[in-house]
């Protein structure tokens, strides 16, 4: 049986954290955290968060693990509508990462928060 994104979204069985781009922005002042967007290159192009890391979902698994070996490091994730960083954020927490966040607020408002 096929389901669409947005059921396989309902049916995502781990704890997501959704954050703010300004909570976001807050922790990361302290903490350190990876701001990750995980858009396609050709969005990324057309409408870049500065502050962002660019790991296109279809590769963040392994990008991942090449870029951050520490499981604690906190990754606040974004895309364009929040449902492919929940569920790239899934893969993440999966994979043993233990601070993972979701920013789901609009890429304008993340990006006039998060400039560097």
């Amino acid at each position: 049986m096929l389901i669409d994104v947005k059921t396989r979204l309902e049916n995502i069985d781990v704890d997501i954290r959704i954050v703010s781009a300004k909570e976001a922005a807050d922790e990361m002042k302290t903490n350190q955290g990876l701001l990750v967007d995980v858009r396609e290159p050709a969005e990324v192009a057309e409408n870049h968060v500065d502050a962002s890391l660019h790991i296109p979902r279809g590769i963040l698994e392994m990008k991942m693990l090449e870029l951050e070996k520490d499981a604690a490091k906190p990754i606040y994730l974004h895309c364009a509508s929040g449902a492919r960083a929940k569920l790239s954020a899934e893969q993440l927490i999966k994979m043993g990462y233990e601070n993972v966040s979701v920013i789901t607020c609009s890429l304008a408002t993340i990006k006039q928060v998060h400039r560097t």
